[in-house]
C-alpha cells in the first residue's frame, strides 16, 4: 500500500522509496555515490579534517568541486563543519553520526575490493 510517491508503508514504519524520482532519499544516494562524495566520506572515517588537509588527502580533486561536494554532504546531515573565527577562517569537517554509519560500509568495500586486486609490482 502506498501512502504517497515517496513513502512506502512496510509495517509500523514507512520507508523511502528511492526507485520514485522525487524521493529525497535518492538525493542522498547520489551524492553519497558521486565521484568524490564517497572519497570525502572515506577521508573523514578516521578523523575530522580541514579543508586544505582534505583536498590534499584526495588527489585530483579540485577546490571547486571539494566544496561543492562538502556542501551537498552537510546539507544531507552527513558530515558537519564547524568555522573557527579566525583570519583567515579556519573550516573543520568531520562525519556526523549518519556519515559514520553510511561510511562504513564504503570502507569495508574498498577494503574487500583492495584485498582482491593483485599485488602492485614495484614503479
Amino acid at each position: 500500500m502506498t501512502e504517497s510517491a515517496q513513502l512506502t508503508e512496510t509495517g509500523p514504519e514507512q520507508r523511502y522509496d528511492v526507485f520514485h524520482t522525487d524521493c529525497p532519499a535518492r538525493d542522498v544516494v547520489d551524492h553519497v555515490t558521486s565521484r568524490w562524495g564517497i572519497w570525502v566520506l572515506i577521508s573523514l572515517r578516521r578523523n575530522d579534517l580541514r579543508f586544505y588537509e582534505l583536498r590534499e588527502s584526495i588527489h585530483g580533486i579540485s577546490e571547486k568541486m571539494l566544496a561543492q561536494t562538502l556542501r551537498a554532504l552537510v546539507k544531507d546531515g552527513l558530515v558537519w563543519r564547524e568555522v573557527e573565527p579566525t583570519t583567515p577562517p579556519q573550516v573543520t569537517y568531520g562525519l556526523s553520526e549518519f556519515g559514520r554509519d553510511i561510511s562504513e560500509p564504503l570502507t569495508d568495500l574498498f577494503d574487500r575490493i583492495t584485498r582482491q586486486l593483485p599485488p602492485r609490482s614495484p614503479a
